[in-house]
């Protein structure tokens, strides 16, 4: 079998001189079929190239333990003289001087093999064995008797072994060439504690994992779902969706269950339908709670790194990650049409985000709470919102947390929402490259409130409103989704088409305390 050596090679031997025919014995086995080429001795292998496609772990070379080659002495391999007396320790023995080898490299060295295999001869009788050196005209010497020859095909194999790494090495090549054992090499040099970076996903992970909480709602008839939500302060809140608790909110059962296991019974503090945020509260709240860090949204760019951790489908503490895609994206959490709609000028992300993430944080590369994650758009229900079965296709969308805060603050005073409003009426469904006010349905002063911030601005049923604060508006459920950054009392320009005409004028935001 040709092998590939470790070390400097030899240069290849002369073609070994025509053997005598030796009549075989009786019951000896059929002669083998001649070589056609010199059978190079036993080496240690490396592994085989796999190929494409089908390449194997690559794996940690492990460094055998040395020891001297002569102290191993393998099994008498199958290719020595046969039968051969027991072995002793003879490396002690005198045994009769045996020619000596010629240095590595020089001609005749390693010596050729017999035409005939040994192995092949039965009794060993049909020639000199593997090992033995010729004599001056080319013919095998007369084989030793008693244990010198054996020593002396040890000693070689010894010496071969020793040049490939020693006798552990020429073992292994045994094994390997008869196809028992296993090649499979561990790794040796792998820390008892492999320690993370603190900065590294699993490090961010880790220290994250213990404030996340999977959330189980149901209302009295037993309906409800799982969600998730996280700790906001040390007294016991914690942020979730309104849609994830919305279930438990009259008389239901609610519950959340931290990253060790512990369950803990909870109660609706308050929720803001139209934000879709609430907040919850722990009714025993466990010492030392470690509130989530909250970061800034507005700060947040596009391609910074995103990690989303959360219950999808039921499976607690799953992380998965990925980039913000976008940001300022109008979304409309329900059906888009009807008023309880839930409406976020969103963080987009593409770290995966299914049914169960709902009420979930989305972290930063600090690991800093960047935002709520509340929908995903989904190939499966053709729209947005959170509560359907479709999977993860990477539209994921979270509320900014500097938004959540806000309404959060509100919820835990108040127990009440508070939105900030223009007091016009729009209209959901128009087709027009803005957000129209509604000319029909109502009374004109229901469409615009003449003592609210747009009519004290002079805005009148079928203006278009085409941008608010600098960001451009093109529909209805856009311009909600902005106007809901804001705070009541903030005065904000906005920019309105009339017949074609545009207008901008200064609003200062008025408020509503509640939903609908």
């Amino acid at each position: 079998m040709s092998t590939e050596n470790e070390g400097t090679a030899a240069p290849t031997p002369p073609a070994a001189p025509p053997v005598p025919p030796v009549a075989a014995p009786v019951d000896a086995a059929p002669s083998a079929p001649a070589a056609s080429a010199p059978v190079e001795p036993v080496t240690q292998q490396l592994p085989p190239a796999s190929a494409p496609g089908t390449e194997p772990t690559q794996q940690l070379h492990q460094t055998p333990a040395a020891q001297p080659a002569a102290a191993v002495q393998p099994p008498a391999p199958a290719y020595a003289e046969s039968p051969a007396p027991p072995v002793h320790p003879a490396y002690a023995e005198a045994p009769a001087p045996a020619p000596a080898p010629q240095a590595m490299g020089a001609e005749g060295w390693p010596p050729p093999p017999p035409a005939a295999p040994a192995y092949g001869a039965g009794d060993g009788q049909g020639g000199g064995g593997w090992g033995v050196p010729l004599a001056t005209d080319g013919a095998p010497q007369p084989k030793r008797k008693g244990k010198g020859g054996m020593i002396a095909g040890i000693l070689a194999a010894a010496l071969l072994a020793g040049g490939v790494g020693g006798g552990v090495g020429y073992w292994a090549a045994d094994r390997s060439a008869n196809g028992s054992g296993s090649t499979t090499v561990s790794a040796g040099n792998t820390p008892k504690d492999l320690k993370r970076d603190p900065g590294s996903v699993a490090g961010l992970a880790a220290g994250a994992l213990p404030s996340v909480v999977t959330i189980e709602a149901s209302a009295g008839d037993g309906e409800g779902g799982t969600g998730t939500g996280f700790v906001y302060d040390q007294q016991g809140h914690i942020l979730t969706n309104n849609h994830v608790v919305a279930s438990a909110a009259n008389g239901g059962k609610l519950s959340a269950t931290f990253s060790d296991g512990k369950k803990y019974e909870a109660e609706v503090v308050g929720r803001a339908q139209g934000y879709d945020v609430a907040v919850i509260k722990l009714k025993n709240p466990p010492s030392g709670l470690k509130p989530l860090p909250l970061g800034d949204s507005d700060k947040v760019a596009v391609g910074d790194s995103t990690i989303a951790i959360g219950a999808p489908f039921g499976l607690s503490n799953t992380v998965t990650t990925g980039i913000v895609s976008a940001k300022n994206r109008p979304v409309a959490s329900g059906d888009g049409s009807s008023g309880k709609n839930s409406y976020m000028s969103a963080l987009q992300t593409d770290a995966s985000i299914n049914p169960g993430n709902s009420g979930g944080p989305l972290l930063d590369s600090r690991g800093a709470v960047i935002g709520i994650n509340s929908a995903i758009q989904s190939a499966g229900n053709g729209g947005f919102g959170g509560g359907g079965q479709a999977g993860s296709i990477g539209l994921g969308f979270a509320i900014p947390v500097n938004q959540a805060k806000n309404v959060a603050e509100s919820l835990i005073k108040t127990g009440k929402p508070v939105y900030p409003v223009i007091s016009v009426s729009v209209d959901l469904t128009a087709k027009t490259d803005g957000a129209k006010i509604s000319e029909t349905g109502a009374s004109a002063n229901e469409l615009v409130d003449p003592n609210g911030p747009a009519g004290k601005a002079g805005l009148k049923p079928g203006d278009i409103i085409t941008e608010l604060g600098g960001k451009p508006i093109d529909s209805g459920p856009t311009l909600i989704s902005e106007i809901w950054t804001y705070k009541p009392g903030d005065t904000v320009k906005l920019t309105y088409l009339r017949g074609g005409k545009p207008t901008t004028v200064d609003i200062t935001l008025g408020s509503r305390v509640g939903d609908k």
